[in-house]
């Protein structure tokens, strides 16, 4: 069975980009252009794993974490933390409830391992 990844990322051209790779590596892949949107495409379809920007409008990606982190079922599912804004930031994302924080722009040479590792 494919493995859905959820991308929460304000950018249209990053989801795009990010899109177009996930599908590479064979993942089905679904998109939220802010948190609120996060959280409900989280409700609706169970991703497998999920890369939540932490800077979103409407609501944040550490915001939108804890919310996903309390819906009922969801609270094993990965969060990679998705940031321009460094490690500086690692504390609070995994204080807000995410495994791991990848910094932008995204190295793909290493985003595939990380996948595979938490969707093995």
């Amino acid at each position: 069975m494919t493995k859905k990844v959820l991308i929460a990322e304000d950018y249209a051209d990053t989801r795009t980009m990010m899109r177009y790779l996930l599908q590479h590596f064979g993942y089905e892949v679904l998109e939220a252009a802010d948190g609120q949107e996060a959280v409900d495409k989280t409700r609706e379809n169970e991703p497998d794993l999920i890369l939540m920007d932490i800077s979103m409008p409407v609501m944040d990606g550490l915001t939108a974490t804890q919310l996903i982190r309390k819906l009922d079922g969801m609270g094993k599912i990965p969060i990679i933390a998705v940031t321009a804004y460094g490690k500086s930031y690692y504390r609070q994302a995994i204080e807000a409830g995410c495994d791991d924080l990848i910094n932008k722009p995204l190295d793909f040479d290493n985003l595939q391992p990380i996948l595979e590792q938490y969707l093995s």
